[in-house]
């Protein structure tokens, strides 16, 4: 087996922005940022947006963004006939149709 071919596999602390939320795990992500952690002990510190803290589907807080469709608001926004009424606008002058 090749030595020094994969990274290297060390703890580290990972914190959630969003929820103040950080854990201890093993991980081959880097970082230049450290924190003291609960047991004294100094670790690399990586920062994530989102976690089991702060991800609606964990949390149970879950937001629907788009509970109708596109076409649906689409039809409801501009008629939904499909038809050719007002289809000529922003044509300018010289359009044929």
């Amino acid at each position: 087996m090749q030595q020094d071919k994969h990274p290297e596999y060390r703890p580290v602390v990972f914190r959630d922005r969003s929820a103040g939320y950080a854990f201890l795990t093993r991980s081959t992500a880097t970082s230049d940022r450290t924190i003291v952690w609960d047991d004294g002990e100094t670790y690399p510190v990586v920062e994530v947006e989102i976690s089991s803290e702060s991800h609606p589907f964990y949390t149970g807080k879950a937001r629907t963004v788009d509970s109708e469709g596109r076409v649906a608001r689409f039809e409801r926004r501009y008629g939904g006939e499909g038809g050719d009424e007002g289809g000529d606008e922003g044509q300018g002058a010289g359009a044929s149709g």
